[in-house]
């Protein structure tokens, strides 16, 4: 079965893309694609997956789209008596053959309309894993711990937002089109890391939001094989998820990364990523994802904990502080100098972070604060800190490992 809801998953783009390229109308497109993967989820394990998926999942999608179209022409009628839509033999008239509609690959294009400015990311999020992910609604509210009812909101509330900006299906203008490929990888890296580090709920991660970040990456790493950045981030998540399997116990506990059995680390995702970051490296413009997949990487290649080469870390930080002003990266480096000169030198480079609007109610700052005071000796204050970063966070496995680092200073 999981082969399986992968298949619908892959074919969810393009089938989308055909519609929508064909008859425009994205809202109403993207609702006919989710019944068709319906009927198909119904359908196919009982009589067998078709010798074409795709052209199969176009037919059904486009017969519902032509009742949508109908009804939609019908509500307007009675409504506005306005101009009624085109009928529906005018639609397939003015394009390719329905089986012909999914031979181009526009899923590029479609996450770019996911990703639209217009929309805001958590619109953009849910967008995207739903039209782009081929995720139901209850898969996403289930993966971000919300009820359906408000993820179907926030849904068509996007779906809305695309047709209000008056959003045609193509690539964005040149003028545009590094802007909007940084909000696409920036919508997966969000998707990725809330799969790897759950803001809240009881479970340290979703290895569901994991995976279709990084089959979606995968995606546009094949349609812009030369993008740097497209290879960095994918890099990044392959090195951070191939420890996955050590990061917790049974029983759903946090273990650190110093702490884990590096024996669990997937190794085939080290060697891969590790591979497409020296790649890109070496040939392509330096990114923040390279630099961030640089790091990941020589945590990953450290045999153990004590081998890590915090100092060249240090390095990479300074390199990616040049590229990025982002108050987590600065956390992140006050963690690398305390490892790698002191924790008298970490604290000194956490002190700016204190009147950081950004982060002054994070629990990440006080964790850190509290590892770094613990190091150097200051067990109260450490303390103190552990209990106020559990306070803070909304991850349940998060706060039970800050109070146990707590009660241990006791």
């Amino acid at each position: 079965m999981k082969d399986f809801d992968l298949l619908l998953r892959e074919q969810t783009p393009q089938v989308l893309s055909a519609l929508v390229r064909h008859y425009g109308h994205f809202d109403l497109a993207e609702e006919a694609v989710q019944e068709a993967l319906l009927a198909a989820a119904q359908q196919w394990p009982a009589e067998g997956v078709p010798d074409n998926p795709r052209a199969w999942l176009i037919r059904v999608g486009s017969r519902r789209l032509m009742d949508l179209l109908r009804s939609e022409s019908a509500r307007r009628r009675r409504e506005e008596n306005a101009a009624q839509l085109a009928a529906p033999e005018e639609f397939v008239a003015a394009g390719p053959e329905i089986d012909d509609l999914g031979e181009q690959d526009d899923t590029l294009t479609l996450l770019f309309l996911c990703c639209h400015p217009a929309l805001s990311p958590a619109s953009q999020i849910a967008l995207t894993l739903r039209a782009v992910g081929g995720l139901t609604t209850a898969q996403i509210a289930a993966a971000f711990l919300v009820p359906e009812t408000t993820m179907a909101q926030r849904i068509s509330r996007a779906k809305r937002g695309i047709k209000q900006a008056g959003s045609t299906f193509e690539l964005p203008p040149e003028t545009e089109r590094s802007e909007r490929m940084s909000a696409v990888l920036h919508v997966l890296y969000l998707i990725f890391n809330e799969g790897y580090t759950a803001s809240s709920g009881t479970a340290l991660h979703s290895a569901e939001l994991t995976g279709e970040a990084i089959r979606l990456a995968r995606g546009v790493r094949k349609l812009l094989p030369d993008d740097g950045e497209v290879a960095g981030l994918l890099a990044l998540m392959l090195l951070t998820d191939a420890r996955r399997a050590a990061r917790s116990t049974a029983d759903g506990a946090l273990v650190p990364l110093a702490e884990q059995d590096r024996s669990l680390w997937n190794q085939d995702a080290i060697v891969e990523g590790e591979a497409l970051v020296s790649d890109a490296l070496a040939r392509t413009r330096l990114g923040p994802y390279q630099v961030q997949a640089a790091i990941a990487a020589v945590h990953d290649t450290a045999q153990r904990a004590e081998d890590t080469d915090w100092r060249q870390i240090v390095a990479l930080y300074d390199v990616l502080e040049q590229l990025v002003d982002n108050p987590m990266v600065k956390l992140n480096h006050a963690v690398a100098v305390g490892m790698a000169v002191g924790p008298t030198e970490g604290l000194a480079v956490l002190e700016p972070l204190e009147s950081d609007g950004r982060l002054t109610e994070h629990h990440r700052l006080e964790a850190v604060r509290a590892h770094l005071l613990e190091m150097a000796g200051d067990a109260v204050a450490a303390r103190e800190s552990y209990l106020l970063a559990a306070r803070r966070t909304t991850s349940v496995p998060e706060r039970e490992y800050l109070q146990s680092k707590a009660d241990r200073l006791t």
